[in-house]
């Protein structure tokens, strides 16, 4: 599995048009009452320098998880590279619950040999020498993994940590537009830190609505490159790109189904817009509302089995849910001026949207069983809330600055951070499905 994984970045770095960086995380809020961890320095074996500090990398994705606060390494008492040469009590009375520590040779040019440990410190403290290591790998990377593999161990110590699936070796899709760029227009990618950004499409015509396939090789988004909306799907590695729709009048909102053999949507060619779904191989195409009012911003149910969509049926936009069986539909939102761009997380548990409260359109999350409505953000104008597919965290587009930038809130609405743009503006977010 590792070495699949290996490839595919490997391919995705030599097939995809590169473009320079342009985003990088900035933490705002919720890192000083999180657990405390420590990444130690790599100890190198060999000529010159590393080619990343992968300790650092690690440290920064932990931290940005909103779950952890690692130590700085000025307040580190000690560096060791192996966990038999831990001092268990200097870290403890620091209250650190588990560290992080490794050695990088070069077995070859090119290539770097990554061990790793992690440690827990308290079973460190009492002695217990069996329990103490809570994982230990060893790893041969190209050196243009470096970067990849650092998110990788971050994924493993994650998981290790809190039980549940770690999102760093993952990206996200989005909209850049720099009005004095030849190409305004630019779909883009990038590991979920910003790094590695990549230029997938770019069009002097308006581009919306990028959305991953389930296995994170294709986009479908919206183009106006043929002065009319039409919908397209890019695979981002051969190149090769597919129009899937052009009906008269709106062609919007594409979203991907679980099982990648469908496209919800949003057409209006039958007269008012309305929710469809097409099989992408046969193309034949189903049209699941009907209603008069205008219903828009369809998202899968994570079984494959319903649609969440937004519908101004009631008066004001309000999330619904139709079962794809039944045409069965109900109302899921109640609190609030209005609700949209719903998404539910990927347990199936929890609804993310836009919630409009005394005019102010913020970020919030419903508890599907209890109905409870939790508002996460607290700038005005957020939108296009996109989840982590381990369901931690959503990162949004929102205003600050004076223009259009990505931000992150965590789930709970604890940790919140910004992604700004060195130049133009970023919109339309979506985060990719696990790639491994």
């Amino acid at each position: 599995m590792k070495n699949k994984l290996l490839m595919l970045i490997g391919l995705w770095f030599a097939v995809v048009v590169s473009a320079q960086a342009k985003l990088e995380i900035v933490v705002t809020e919720g890192v000083d009452t999180a657990r405390v961890v420590a990444v130690l320095p790599f100890k190198f074996e060999g000529e010159g320098v590393a080619p990343q500090d992968l300790a650092e990398i690690v440290s920064t994705d932990l931290m940005r998880s909103g779950k952890f606060n690692p130590l700085a390494r000025s307040k580190m008492p000690q560096t060791p590279s192996l966990s038999s040469d831990i001092d268990f009590n200097a870290w403890a009375s620091l209250g650190a619950e588990a560290l992080v520590t490794g050695v990088v040779t070069m077995p070859e040019p090119g290539k770097y040999q990554v061990t790793f440990e992690l440690v827990d410190v308290i079973s460190g403290q009492q002695g217990n020498s069996a329990t103490y290591v809570l994982d230990k790998r060893r790893s041969v990377v190209k050196e243009s993994q470096m970067r990849q593999y650092a998110h990788r161990i971050s994924d493993i110590v994650y998981e290790k940590l809190t039980g549940e699936k770690g999102a760093f070796l993952t990206r996200i899709a989005y909209i850049a537009v720099d009005q004095t760029d030849k190409y305004p227009y630019q779909l883009r990618i990038s590991d979920y830190d910003g790094f590695g950004e990549k230029l997938v499409v770019r069009s002097q015509e308006p581009l919306m609505s990028p959305s991953w396939s389930p296995d994170g090789r294709k986009l479908a988004y919206v183009s106006f490159e043929n002065n009319r909306s039409q919908i397209y799907i890019q695979d981002i590695y051969s190149q090769e790109r597919t129009q899937l729709t052009s009906f008269p009048s709106i062609n919007g909102a594409p979203k991907w189904s679980p099982d990648g053999q469908q496209m919800a949507m949003v057409l209006s060619k039958d007269g008012q817009p309305d929710i469809y779904v097409m099989n992408i191989r046969t193309r034949d195409l189903r049209r699941v509302t009907s209603h008069r009012s205008i219903d828009t911003e369809p998202s899968w149910d994570p079984s494959g089995k319903s649609l969440i969509f937004s519908s101004e049926r009631g008066g004001k936009p309000q999330i619904y849910r139709v079962d794809l069986a039944t045409n069965e539909t109900k109302r899921l939102t109640w609190e609030g001026e209005m609700n949209l761009g719903g998404s539910l997380t990927f347990d199936g548990k929890n609804l993310v949207m836009v919630s409009r409260n005394k005019g102010q359109y913020q970020i919030a999350r419903q508890d599907l069983e209890t109905g409870d409505m939790f508002v996460l953000t607290t700038s005005s104008l957020d939108e296009s809330p996109s989840v982590a597919p381990n369901g931690s965290m959503i990162i949004y587009s929102t205003i600050y600055g004076g223009k259009k930038n990505l931000a992150l809130v965590s789930m709970d609405g604890r940790f919140k951070a910004k992604l700004p743009a060195r130049s133009g503006e970023v919109r339309a977010p979506a985060w990719s499905p696990y790639l491994n």
